[in-house]
């Protein structure tokens, strides 16, 4: 087993990340402009750590598959993002962040890292108000709060349902001018197929030109990894439909660990699944849970009736309606964490309550508030989601409730990093959902645009100089050694490998039929029957893909055929260590629920004896099994406990 070294510094928690910073090595303006780093990756985490580094005067070299930094899947993001300012006077500290945000992770996540993601939380509020980012204002022109999910405050800052995207136009403008400046160079329309690694350390990437197909070299004194999660696993995610979690599974391959896998978040406002034809599926902001009420038709009879379309959800009076997060849970009500709501809506389907024309679904209702606050405010606050829902589903959610049902969206598990964001290659870093530090089994709703930027902004710029501080020595490397000669093969041998196959099977359908098996056996409920089948499928399924799959058109031009193959590929192989990952964790904790283990109230039932660890898997290499290590966690400031939202 390897050995794990976390570097948590000593000393009191709330001083940790301060005793780091005094006590870091540094490198001085100079050496700055002598040292090369790589970020892959232009959302949240890659464009504010590109930003930031080059802003330091490192020379950066950034990387994304889209045509436009703009385009990276953060825009997505519609709600808010979390800090610790307590603007609204009702309890917020720091340490209740970091609180809620442990228990809201169901106790598997690292204390430390946690406590400094709610530490550097305002400072990202105040960076992102001078780059003069649009967060909503009240009355009297201060920044609005709103509450999400898992809390009993309102620290969520948010612009209207879109605050990923005027987040990412932020950080854009940031990279834009160092770009300007000669510090950043992107390379737009360019993947990364490989991580070079030359004495141990990773030292450059291998990187395809979407355009003219060919392959590139490039080095790097370190290399940043920021390309987001795996949701797109399932197929139907809320994730874009290039979002790939490729980059990660490469340099797994070279000797970066992955975390906790198994731990993946379904996000329980979406709009429902419409038909096979879906190639993803549309988030609906959990802020809206702020003034929307969640319910079911109390009799069968109805809900049979409403799937019917013979009546219709006005038709259904007060009385008859079970607002079954209310009733469950009256302490949180509708703003529970997401794996609860989730589960709830699902026991409400399974138990034939559910709406729509499929049954999966439960209502939203905005009636309640628009009476009470006017059409008016809810425009102001929801107006583009209301919108988006209209064009989608074709009604109107002012005056009908939305339909909703979960679906999958963020992964909490991801590449192991260090305290410094360090994965167990030396020099390689992974930041954002990439990795998987901080939100263990369930991430709170408006906490991934927080823990994007803090990496980007206000963590990596420190950590990174830790270990750039040795390397000013190191000349920059010419990318005619042997070791960036042998990386590129083994890539161009891969394209080739695909190439030739031949088949008569698209790549969707290779990654809708992984999509069915995943949401079947490792979705939101999993049992270890299930997991078994699940792994079996899943490897029947890679050996049919390399023998049958058809991809059209040559490596040396634009090829979407093969960009998906090469995801798929790795998809095939992730989607059968998580599946094993959820299998070695005979618990239930956050996202993970494990049907054989869940209180009489079916609520999650963790084993904190046997399980209070973080799962990190190793690669052995081609066609051996991989190695499960161990993190084990450890709560000097917390009481470990049930988690209980009632």
């Amino acid at each position: 087993m390897a050995e794990l070294i976390a570097k948590i510094p000593k000393g009191p928690l709330t001083q940790k990340w301060s005793e780091y910073k005094s006590h870091q090595n540094l490198v001085n303006p100079a050496n700055k402009r002598k040292l090369d780093i790589i970020v892959v990756g232009t959302g949240l985490a890659g464009a504010s750590a590109a930003a930031s580094l080059g802003e330091l005067g490192f020379n950066v070299k950034n990387f994304c598959y889209q045509d436009s930094p703009r385009r990276a899947h953060s825009i997505a993001a519609q709600g808010g993002i979390n800090a610790a300012k307590n603007y609204q006077n009702d309890g917020d500290s720091i340490y209740r962040l970091f609180y809620d945000t442990i228990k809201g992770g169901d106790y598997r996540s690292r204390e430390a890292n946690v406590y400094r993601l709610a530490e550097v939380s305002g400072a990202i509020i105040d960076h992102c108000v001078a780059q003069g980012v649009p967060f909503a204002r009240d009355y009297g022109g201060l920044l609005d709060n709103r509450s999400f999910g898992g809390a009993l405050v309102s620290r969520t800052f948010y612009a209207r349902g879109q605050t990923g995207q005027q987040l990412l136009l932020g950080a854009y403008s940031s990279l834009s001018r160092q770009i300007k400046l000669g510090s950043v160079t992107l390379y737009n329309r360019h993947e990364m197929l490989d991580l070079v690694v030359i004495d141990g350390k990773a030292r450059g990437i291998i990187a395809r030109d979407l355009i003219t197909g060919k392959l590139e070299r490039h080095f790097g004194h370190a290399v940043v990894i920021a390309t987001g999660g795996y949701g797109n696993l399932f197929y139907l995610s809320t994730n874009a439909m290039g979002s790939n979690f490729s980059a990660c599974w490469q340099i797994f391959k070279r000797g970066a660990m992955l975390a906790n896998p198994c731990f993946t978040q379904i996000h329980p406002t979406c709009i429902p699944v419409h038909g096979a034809y879906q190639s993803k599926l549309t988030l609906m902001s959990e802020s809206l849970r702020n003034d929307g009420r969640i319910w079911v038709p109390k009799n069968k009879e109805d809900a049979e009736k409403l799937r019917k379309g013979l009546i219709k959800a006005k038709d259904i009076k007060e009385p008859d309606r079970d607002y079954y997060l209310e009733r469950r849970y009256p302490a949180y009500g509708n703003l529970v964490p997401r794996d609860v709501a989730s589960r709830a809506a699902k026991e409400r389907c399974d138990a034939g309550y559910g709406v729509g024309s499929t049954g999966l679904a439960v209502y939203l209702d905005l009636e309640e508030s628009i009476g009470r606050l006017g059409k008016h405010v809810i425009e102001e606050r929801y107006g583009n989601l209301c919108q988006m829902y209209e064009k989608i589903v074709n009604e109107d959610p002012y005056k009908n409730p939305m339909m909703i049902y979960p679906a999958v969206h963020y992964t909490m598990g991801g590449t192991w990093v260090d305290y410094e964001l360090m994965t167990t290659i030396p020099g390689c870093y992974c930041l954002g959902e990439a990795n998987f530090s901080d939100h263990g089994a369930n991430r709170l709703g408006a906490s991934a645009l927080m823990q994007g930027l803090a990496d980007g902004y206000f963590i990596l710029p420190y950590t990174i100089q830790n270990y750039l501080a040795s390397e000013i020595k190191t000349p920059r490397m010419a990318t005619d050694r042997p070791e960036f000669a042998e990386t590129e093969k083994s890539v161009t041998d891969r394209i080739e490998k695909l190439m030739k196959i031949g088949g008569t099977r698209s790549v969707d359908h290779f990654h809708k039929e992984l999509g069915k098996i995943m949401w079947e056996y490792v979705g939101m409920g999993r049992n270890e029957a299930g997991l078994t089948k699940a792994i079996g499928l899943i490897c029947a399924l890679r050996e049919e893909f390399w023998k049958d799959v058809r991809i059209t058109g040559t490596p040396a031009e634009v090829n979407i055929e093969l960009e998906k193959a090469n995801r798929v590929a790795d998809f095939l192989e992730l989607g059968e260590l998580m599946a094993m990952d959820a299998l070695n964790r005979k618990e239930s904790c956050g996202g993970h629920f494990r049907e054989e283990y869940q209180t009489p109230e079916g609520e999650c039932m963790r084993n904190d004896q046997d399980y209070m660890y973080v799962g990190v898997w190793e690669y052995a290499g081609p066609e051996k099994p991989y190695k499960l290590n161990k993190e084990p966690l450890h709560y000097e400031e917390i009481e470990v406990k049930q988690r209980i939202y009632k």
